[in-house]
């Protein structure tokens, strides 16, 4: 009876305990919750950008972990949907041509199409094992405009960090899904080559096979007749293969081209795509003052595209740009000289 009694109390006493530190661990998360609540509302330093960033903070993380994680299995997704678009041209668009068409266009489009399948796997290739480039960790005098806040190490000029990759990248313009990796000083130009020469591959595509889409789609809209059309398992899969080409090829020379523009302008200005926002909140800050903002990295339009593609003489026009070429680009990504090549010279300027 007395065991029975010991047993109880010390039952009682152990759910006490334990219902003591859930109530304790409770209030722990009160007192932070509260701390956190009066640093926000109470700190000097605090604005609404700072609130909004941090209340943002969970949806970031969610997004920079799937985007991470999901890096694969969108690169994956390129090469199938890019292979499965090949092997309808070469089974059920080529052999038309070379049936239908006469010698000299037949002469062009495999020239052509070659072409650009080689220049687009090229650069997809090169943009997605290429690295972006990263600051030198163990050298001391590099020259740098601020501290990365998350690698408590100095950051060179038009270097950030990012949150994907969890480090900093020279001359960063974002992370890319699709490559599974940074744009970056170093793949900034594969990256560039890849979707101009996808689109224009898009576009070849869209045009060529639009009146095989136009008769496909005709005879598909047949199939529920009665009574229906005597089409052989062959054509129903040919009209659906050509009606997939069309549709898909149009989508992504739409988007991508969209894309392609948007760095067009940014490569015509100097800039990358972070830098478009800072230079742009710059620009309104001194024109409040009453003065004009120069972007440092702009050397004119003509030199700007000859330095982003490493154009130093005519005959590069060719073997750099139409022509597969895994040449560096001009500098290390830490210093930002004019190259001794251009034209129109500026001083070695750092970035805001």
């Amino acid at each position: 009876m007395k065991s029975c009694r010991r047993l109880f109390l010390r039952c009682l006493r152990l759910g006490h305990r334990r219902k003591c530190r859930f109530l304790g661990r409770f209030l722990d998360y009160l007192r932070y919750g509260r701390l956190c609540v009066v640093s926000l509302a109470y700190n000097s330093f605090t604005n609404s950008d700072v609130i909004i960033d941090s209340l943002f903070e969970p949806i970031y993380w969610l997004v920079d972990h799937v985007t991470r994680w999901f890096g694969i299995v969108f690169v994956a997704l390129v090469i199938i949907l890019t292979s499965s678009i090949v092997l309808i041209v070469y089974i059920c668009v080529l052999p038309l041509i070379l049936q239908t068409y006469s010698t000299s266009w037949i002469c062009w489009h495999v020239c052509y199409g070659h072409w650009n399948l080689i220049m687009i796997v090229f650069h997809y290739y090169k943009a997605i094992t290429t690295s972006p480039g990263y600051p030198p960790q163990n050298k001391l005098d590099i020259p740098s405009v601020s501290v990365c806040r998350k690698c408590i190490a100095p950051k060179p000029a038009r270097t950030h960090h990012c949150s994907i990759c969890s480090r900093c990248i020279l001359k960063m313009d974002h992370h890319c899904p699709w490559l599974n990796n940074c744009v970056g000083h170093y793949n900034h130009r594969y990256f560039f080559s890849f979707c101009l020469f996808m689109t224009m591959g898009c576009i070849y595509c869209s045009i060529s096979s639009r009146v095989m889409f136009q008769e496909a789609y005709t005879a598909i809209e047949t199939y529920n007749q009665t009574p229906p059309p005597s089409f052989s398992f062959r054509e129903r899969a040919f009209h659906k293969c050509i009606i997939y080409l069309w549709v898909l090829c149009s989508s992504v020379a739409l988007a991508l081209g969209a894309l392609t523009l948007w760095h067009a302008m940014l490569i015509t200005r100097g800039e990358t795509s972070i830098e478009r926002h800072i230079n742009k909140k710059e620009r309104k800050r001194l024109h409040a003052k009453g003065k004009v903002f120069n972007n440092p990295y702009s050397y004119g339009r003509c030199q700007n595209w000859r330095i982003f593609f490493g154009v130093e003489i005519e005959q590069h026009w060719i073997s750099r740009v139409l022509l597969p070429s895994s040449h560096p680009p001009d500098g290390n990504g830490v210093t930002w000289n004019a190259p001794s090549w251009t034209q129109n010279k500026q001083k070695s300027l750092l970035a805001i």
